[in-house]
């Protein structure tokens, strides 16, 4: 049977323990499903179960965890049987990366929802001195919660600021700020693409190169037969199809430890003229198409031309 995993992620004292349980005092979360309450950290907040909706305290099985090596699926799997429970709701700890948690949950967890928490009056400090583990909360979540906000000095411009941050991790979740109870405000900031994707020949400058490739494969379609001008380097090796490279450059979305070569297929007629690890300028019809290389239907890019060119500056990539 699938069990429904609610995620709640957020370093120690951003509000996980007091949300969920408002969550669990309010009924509107369900009243029937037998619940595991999974527990990683604990801060000044405990949970009162007294205070739970009525009828379902009994229902609601508390776990705490207090090793990051109990995160395995053999563990897990014991817990949920043991409680014959319908889902689970997981306070993760938040200095613990998560992608021990995804790795690791029995095959039957699925996530359902993530939510992350961020105390916004140390949320600019713990991303300064804690990029890593600020970068894991965002990437994945589907909803931002900004708490503890003061209206007279949260201005547009701290937003901008904020809301800048979490998109280099994600674009497409959801972000709100919190001033107090039952007050919040919804982030309404549009991120306009610093390039013209009407236009049916879009030239992608060099400090533009990460937020297009990561829009190119977030929504291909957008760029279905238009023709791109980019730099990147030439990739050339096992695995590839015949006539064809791998057309990217090197990336970093957090830090330097996460670093890694993003790369989209390119068919090219001439691709014995030129040398792997090479720098060129491609201008390149985008075509959404099912290859082997992705394992589904992403974009290739077919090129028109394909010339040596001098390495972008800085060769590494950033948003």
């Amino acid at each position: 049977m699938e069990i429904p995993v609610y995620l709640f992620t957020g370093f120690l004292e951003s509000g996980k323990t007091t949300f969920i349980q408002e969550i669990l005092e309010s009924g509107d979360f369900g009243t029937e499903e037998r619940t595991l309450l999974l527990v990683c950290e604990e801060g000044e907040e405990e949970y009162r179960p007294e205070d739970f909706f009525p009828g379902t305290a009994d229902k609601i099985v508390i776990e705490t965890i207090e090793s990051e090596e109990d995160i395995n699926p053999e563990y897990l799997k014991k817990l949920e049987q043991a409680h014959k429970v319908d889902r689970v709701i997981l306070e993760y700890n938040g200095m613990w990366l998560l992608e021990k948690l995804f790795t690791n949950m029995p095959e039957n967890w699925v996530i359902y929802q993530e939510m992350t928490f961020m105390d916004a009056t140390t949320f600019l400090n713990y991303n300064q001195n804690m990029r890593q583990q600020v970068f894991d909360k965002l990437k994945t979540a589907d909803l931002v919660v900004f708490n503890r906000c003061d209206r007279g000095n949260f201005d547009q411009d701290t937003k901008m600021e904020f809301h800048k941050i979490v998109r280099v991790a994600n674009r497409r979740n959801q972000i709100v700020y919190e001033y107090g109870p039952n007050d919040t405000e919804p982030d309404t900031i549009v991120d306009p693409l610093p390039y013209d994707i009407d236009s049916d020949y879009i030239e992608i400058k060099e400090e533009y190169f990460a937020e297009w490739y990561r829009d190119v494969n977030e929504e291909p379609e957008k760029y279905q037969g238009k023709t791109i001008k980019v730099k990147g380097r030439v990739a050339l090796g096992p695995g590839i199809p015949e006539g064809s490279f791998v057309f990217g450059r090197h990336v970093m979305t957090c830090c330097a430890a996460d670093i890694q070569f993003a790369g989209l297929l390119a068919v090219y007629d001439r691709v014995k003229s030129i040398k792997h690890g090479g720098w060129v300028d491609i201008e390149a019809q985008v075509r959404v198409e099912e290859t082997p290389v992705y394992g589904e239907a992403g974009p290739v890019l077919y090129c028109k031309s394909v010339k040596a060119s001098l390495p972008a500056d800085p060769e590494v990539a950033t948003f």
